[in-house]
């Protein structure tokens, strides 16, 4: 059986989560306490030398990082509708989990990290104002489309919508945003859907 490792408020673990919940793939969750350090502990080190959740082990494949993880899922269980294979789809998906690692890392993700976790080495200014600018990228991407690309969900929805989801955690209003605020309602009505804390 699959396990994943994770702490239950990581967006990133809720993400590879999700996929598999919407995915309906059975797996086994074990839950690593970031506040006791046990993702530094040798035992997980072991396992993921970057210290880092989530971890997803399927039999003698381990893999880290949550984009990484949700390609693996997505091509080994859930096939062309989750990441479809031809050249520019599958670019026009990847894009978005770039955009994952990048602006909404930088504004969403670092917002909720300093305001919710006081993670005092961020700039909540530039946060928000990288927050301001992808959501603004985002709502109006989705003022004319139902998901991030093509008529479907696809990994670059459930990589992008745990942080845009959660962006009041980071004191990151949302109202502005009404294509983006449809676009998370639509997400939570997927079959499948398994709520995060705060979502």
């Amino acid at each position: 059986m699959i396990q994943l490792y994770g702490h239950e408020m990581s967006g990133n673990s809720y993400k590879a989560r999700l996929l598999l919940e919407l995915l309906k793939i059975e797996y086994e969750w074990i839950k690593v306490d970031l506040m006791k350090g046990e993702h530094k502990s040798p035992e997980y080190l072991a396992l993921n030398p970057f210290g880092q959740v989530p971890l997803l082990i399927d039999g003698d494949t381990k893999l880290a990082d949550a984009q990484a993880i949700l390609v693996y899922l997505a091509r080994q269980y859930g096939g062309d509708q989750w990441l479809p294979l031809e050249a520019l789809p599958l670019a026009q998906v990847v894009r978005w989990l770039s955009t994952t690692a990048g602006e909404v890392r930088q504004g969403p993700e670092n917002a909720r990290l300093y305001h919710l976790f006081k993670v005092t080495n961020i700039n909540p200014d530039r946060a928000q104002q990288k927050a301001d600018y992808i959501l603004t990228q985002l709502n109006q991407h989705l003022s004319d489309r139902s998901w991030l690309e093509f008529e479907r969900p696809t990994i670059a929805d459930v990589a992008v919508f745990p942080y845009v989801a959660l962006a009041r955690d980071g004191k990151i209003d949302l109202d502005a945003y009404p294509h983006v605020l449809a676009w998370i309602d639509r997400v939570k009505h997927l079959p499948g859907y398994m709520p995060m804390a705060g979502v």
